[in-house]
C-alpha cells in the first residue's frame, strides 16, 4: 500500500509564506506526476501545482509568480513554496501523486493552511 504524509501547514499572516512537503512511501513506483491541490470552504477542490516525471511543471493561474513546486526524486518528496501569500490562499492542501502510467492515484490526508491578520 502506498501512502503520502504531509507537514508544512499552519497559520500564517498576509504576505508570509509556507512550505508544504509530502512523502510518498510503500507501494508506489514509477511516478508519473506529484503535485498539491486545495479545497478552501464552499469551494471545489481545485489543483494548484503539478511536476512531472520529467520535472516540467504547471500551476494555476493564481499562484503563479508566488508558488513554486519542486521535488526530490531520491526521496520521492515533492514540496510547495508558497510565497506572497493572500487570505484567499486559505485552504486543506491535499498532496497527489499518480503513478503506473497514469493507472494509480493516491492522496494525502490534507494539511490547512490559514491566512489571516
Amino acid at each position: 500500500q502506498g501512502q503520502l504524509v504531509e507537514s508544512g501547514g499552519g497559520l500564517v499572516q498576509p504576505g508570509g509564506s509556507l512550505r508544504l512537503s509530502c512523502a510518498a512511501s510503500g507501494s508506489i513506483f514509477n511516478i508519473n506526476l506529484m503535485g498539491w491541490y486545495r479545497q478552501a470552504p464552499g469551494k471545489e477542490r481545485e489543483l494548484v501545482a503539478g511536476i512531472f516525471s520529467r520535472g516540467n511543471t504547471q500551476y494555476a493561474d493564481s499562484v503563479k509568480g508566488r508558488f513554486t513546486i519542486s521535488r526530490d526524486n531520491a526521496k520521492d518528496t515533492v514540496y510547495l513554496q508558497m510565497n506572497s501569500l493572500k487570505p484567499e490562499d486559505t485552504a486543506v492542501y491535499y498532496c497527489v501523486v499518480r503513478s503506473g502510467s497514469w493507472k494509480y492515484e493516491y492522496w494525502g490526508q490534507g494539511t490547512h493552511v490559514t491566512v489571516s491578520s
